[in-house]
C-alpha cells in the first residue's frame, strides 16, 4: 500500500522543478506551495512555464529535475495515487463533443472507478450547480464556448477530488462566461478545495488567487498576495501621454530628471512613486520647462499588470485579449528610449 508522504503539509508543494524540451529550458527550479483549501495563482505570459508545471504535479510529463508531491504523494513516484486525488481542466475543453453533457460526466465517473450506482447521481448534481440541466441530454458539440468550458470543469469534479488544477480555464470566454466560472471556483474553494490556477488574465488572478506566484523564463521571479506585490511598486502609478512617440521619447529624460524612474510605451510614459502628487508637480514643471504638455494625464492604484511590467520589463496579456502576449510586449524600460 502507498503511504503519502505527508499529511499536515502543503496540498501541493514542488521543489526545484527542471524541465528542457531539447534546447528549449520550460522550467530552471521552479519552487511553490499550496496549502490546502488555498488557491494559487501561477501567472505568467505564454512559455513561461505555467502548463509545463501543471503537466508535471499532474503526472501528464516527468520532470528533469527536482521533486513534487500533490497530497502527500510523489508525482513521480506514485503517479497513480496522485491521479485518484486530482482533477484537471485545461485550456481547452476536452469533452467529447459526440456525447451529451450527461454522457461525458458518466463516462468520466466510469474511468475514475467510481461505484456504478453513485454516478448518475453525481453527473446529475454537477450539471444543476453548473447550469447545464436543461442541455445534459443534448450533445456538448451543441454547446457554447462557455457551456463547454463549464462542462469541462464539472468533469473534473466527478469524482470529487480535493485537489482541482485549472490551466488557463477561462481563455478565450466572453466576460459574462469567465464571471460565472469564477463565482463555480470560489463556491468550489468554500467547499475546502485546493486549487493551482494558471492565467493570464491579470483581474482573475486578482480577484480568486489569495497568492500569487510569477513566473517568467521558466523561474519563479516574485511571490506573495496580490496586495502584497502591489504594495512593492509604491502608492501612486502616473500615466502620462504625449502627442506622439517622438514627444514621448523626449519627455522620458525630462520625467527622470523629477528623480522618478519612467518607462515608456509608445506615447504613454509611466512612473510609479509612493508620494505621488509631489512627484507629479516636479515631473509636470520639468516637461514645461523641456517645451512639451500633456495630452491626457492620469493617477491611479497599482494594477497586477504593473507589478509584470516592473518585474519582467512586458506586460501579461492573454491572446486574443486585444493587448500584447508575452515578450511580444518587450518595450523600453527605466528611461530607456
Amino acid at each position: 500500500m502507498v503511504e503519502a508522504a505527508q499529511r499536515d503539509g502543503p496540498t501541493v508543494r514542488a521543489e526545484g522543478l527542471r524541465k528542457r524540451f531539447g534546447d528549449v529550458v520550460a522550467l530552471d527550479g521552479v519552487d511553490l506551495e499550496v496549502a490546502p483549501g488555498e488557491v494559487v495563482g501561477l501567472l505568467g505570459p505564454n512559455g513561461a512555464g505555467k502548463t509545463t508545471t501543471v503537466r508535471i504535479l499532474t503526472t501528464v510529463l516527468a520532470p528533469d529535475g527536482g521533486e513534487a508531491t500533490v497530497a502527500g504523494y510523489d508525482v513521480v513516484r506514485h503517479p497513480d495515487a496522485v491521479r485518484r486525488r486530482i482533477g484537471l481542466a485545461g485550456q481547452f475543453a476536452a469533452v467529447d463533443g459526440n456525447l451529451t453533457g450527461r454522457e461525458n460526466l458518466h463516462l468520466i465517473g466510469k474511468l475514475t472507478q467510481m461505484p456504478r450506482s453513485t454516478v448518475p447521481g453525481r453527473a446529475g448534481e454537477l450539471l444543476d450547480r453548473f447550469g447545464l440541466t436543461d442541455a445534459a441530454d443534448r450533445p456538448a458539440r451543441t454547446y457554447s464556448g462557455g457551456m463547454r468550458r463549464r462542462l469541462d470543469v464539472a468533469a473534473a469534479l466527478v469524482h470529487r477530488p480535493p485537489v482541482l488544477f485549472l490551466d488557463e480555464p477561462t481563455t478565450g470566454l466572453d466576460p459574462q462566461s469567465r464571471a460565472q466560472l469564477w463565482e463555480m471556483i470560489r463556491e468550489l474553494v468554500a467547499e475546502g478545495t485546493t486549487v493551482l490556477l494558471t492565467t493570464q488574465y491579470l483581474e482573475e488572478a486578482d480577484r480568486l488567487a489569495v497568492r500569487i506566484v510569477v513566473v517568467d523564463g521558466g523561474k519563479v521571479i516574485a511571490e506573495g498576495t496580490p496586495n502584497e506585490l502591489k504594495a512593492k511598486l509604491g502608492g501612486t502609478v502616473v500615466e502620462i501621454g504625449l502627442e506622439d512617440e517622438d514627444g514621448a521619447r523626449r519627455a522620458v529624460p525630462l520625467v527622470g530628471s523629477a528623480g522618478v524612474a519612467p518607462d515608456r510605451e509608445g506615447n504613454l510614459v509611466r512612473f510609479s512613486t509612493p508620494v505621488g502628487a509631489l512627484s507629479l508637480l516636479g515631473v509636470l514643471r520639468a516637461l514645461e520647462d523641456g517645451g512639451l504638455a500633456p495630452a491626457s494625464l492620469s493617477v491611479r492604484d497599482p494594477s497586477l499588470d504593473d507589478v509584470f511590467l516592473s518585474l519582467t520589463g512586458h506586460h501579461v496579456r492573454a491572446e486574443g485579449s486585444g493587448g500584447r502576449s508575452g515578450r511580444q510586449g518587450r518595450r523600453s524600460r527605466r528611461g530607456a528610449a
